[in-house]
């Protein structure tokens, strides 16, 4: 698939959506390309699920808000990704029911405070819910 693309599957749909990031691979002193960033909406018993991956915040999130996007897993430990702000900017964009931080504090240029993002996404009628390593999520 390629971006824009959308494929069914037995467990429902997946479609590529743009993403902001660069890809490279790093294999000894050698730097491969790694292709072209993407994220995903997956589409499960009429839920809609946004994985943004690793992204900066981009105007293409606005197109989500048509979706109807139940849950948005969006980066917030920025450096590599987009930070709390920009991840708190991209839910006004998109809209979703639950907006999830991801992609933070597993190493120190990434680190961030999940309750400062659920404190600026929150007020914007979202549910924010914060997950440890190994929660799980009911929605």
């Amino acid at each position: 698939m390629q971006i824009g693309g959308r494929g069914r599957f037995p467990f429902g749909k997946v479609r590529l959506v743009p993403a902001w990031h660069g890809c490279p691979i790093v294999s000894g002193s050698e730097v491969i390309y790694g292709g072209i960033a993407c994220g995903f909406v997956i589409e499960i018993e009429n839920k809609k699920i946004y994985h943004a991956g690793d992204t900066g915040l981009t105007m293409e999130m606005q197109l989500l808000a048509e979706e109807d996007i139940d849950v948005a897993l969006l980066p917030i430990g920025g450096y590599y990704t987009m930070d709390i702000e920009d991840a708190a900017r991209a839910v006004k964009m998109i809209k979703p029911r639950i907006a999830v931080p991801m992609h933070y504090n597993t190493f120190p240029k990434i680190a961030a405070d999940p309750e400062e993002f659920a404190d600026l996404a929150g007020g914007q009628l979202t549910g924010v819910k914060v997950l440890c390593p190994g929660d799980s999520m009911d929605f």
